[in-house]
């Protein structure tokens, strides 16, 4: 009796746990498949049904594309491989993030840049973080309230993520989405924040441009200050510039990126629009063009697309032990009791981890769980 196990992009995992087994295409799969062990098949159909989501959403599949996110969104298992997967065919679209305090506009903002790419030609992928409601855990807007004049259009592909309690402005899985945007071939992909404070820089390092919008109220200025906005700022829109005070905020916005200058090949311009007036927004998409290009010329695209992935690598380990982490707590009770401790406020965080890192009895057993998980991982391979 012959097994058969479909091939797919990524063998490796597969051969984790289905040594010695022949392979063959999906169109050469006979009518009836005999499979020795349940547990086998389901661990293999879903893999298959997951790398099938993936060559739909290559082909074209917004469906399977919105699929694939929700399982990124979920941290499914499956996320290392289905990042794996869609690993070469990434690093093509640009991603710009638009961030500022709320009420500023930034959705509408978004809307007019979205319009600009599409006469341009281009395919845009949008990424909208909205708080997280209390009741679902979901974002409170969904996409058919946000862009209503782009829902149709094959070309957009509109998604709001909840924050999901992240305290940086975007949710933890944002930089795994515009990897998914990426790899179904938009051109641009934009990220609109939920806000901003004075640790939320994550758009800094997942984006290529940031645009800042600003409005004229008092205080804003003040606030950008607070917030490092100037530090994380590749462009200033003062939106709602119809009302009083934008061009004063316009002119302090220019003095202050005088007096203190970033960059030796860019200067930070400061752009007033209306976007609910659709005034001021060609500029800005020219301003964001301008910056792309001056990326490349100046060598800094390719050097942030390098920081990126280095800093995407480390996460990656630190997730995976961190995971095991996890699982030496649940199986040490000294270890446990620490945990215990600081979650009723007997020790605080950082007595309880100096005295676990000074325990060598307790960081042996540690390693030794470590180096199990490492031997196990060697013979899968």
């Amino acid at each position: 009796m012959t097994v058969y196990l479909v091939k797919c992009y990524n063998l490796p995992y597969l051969k984790h746990f289905t040594p010695n087994l022949p392979y063959c295409q999906l169109g050469e799969l006979p009518a009836k498949i005999c499979v020795i062990r349940y547990a086998m098949l389901s661990l293999v159909g879903g893999f298959v049904e997951m790398m099938e989501l993936v060559e739909r959403m290559l082909a074209g599949s917004q469906q399977s594309l919105a699929r694939l996110i929700s399982l990124v969104e979920r941290e499914s298992p499956e996320v290392p491989q289905i990042l794996s997967s869609i690993y070469p065919h990434t690093g093509k679209a640009y991603c710009v993030g638009v961030t500022g305090p709320p009420g500023g506009g930034k959705s509408t903002l978004v809307d007019r840049v979205t319009s600009i790419a599409r006469k341009e030609g281009l395919s845009v992928g949008i990424i909208a973080v909205d708080p997280t409601s209390p009741f679902s855990g979901g974002a409170m807007l969904g996409d058919r309230i946000r862009m209503q004049q782009h829902y149709l259009d094959e070309g957009v592909f509109i998604r709001s993520m909840a924050t999901r309690g992240s305290h940086g402005g975007l949710p933890r899985a944002t930089y795994n989405v515009i990897k998914l945007l990426d790899a179904a071939g938009f051109d641009m992909i934009l990220v609109e924040t939920v806000g901003v404070g004075q640790t939320e820089l994550d758009i800094m390092e997942t984006a290529d441009t940031v645009v800042v919008v600003l409005v004229p109220e008092a205080g804003d200025t003040i606030q950008t200050m607070k917030a490092g906005l100037l530090e994380i700022a590749d462009i200033f829109a003062v939106n709602k510039a119809d009302r009083p005070g934008a061009d004063y905020l316009a002119v302090e916005l220019e003095v202050m990126i005088h007096q203190n200058p970033r960059r030796s090949w860019w200067q930070v311009p400061v752009i007033t629009t209306q976007a609910v007036n659709n005034i001021g927004t060609e500029k800005l998409y020219q301003e964001i063009e301008h910056h792309h290009q001056a990326l490349r010329e100046s060598g800094q695209f390719s050097l942030r697309r390098h920081e990126q992935r280095k800093r995407e690598f480390i996460e990656a380990i630190e997730q995976k032990i961190a995971s095991q982490l996890w699982k030496s707590i649940e199986g040490d009770g000294k270890l446990a009791s620490y945990v215990d401790k600081v979650e009723k406020g007997e020790i605080d965080p950082y007595s309880a981890s100096w005295e676990v890192l000074a325990d060598k009895t307790l960081l042996r057993s540690w390693f030794k769980r470590l180096d199990n998980w490492l031997k196990k991982l060697d013979q899968e391979g």
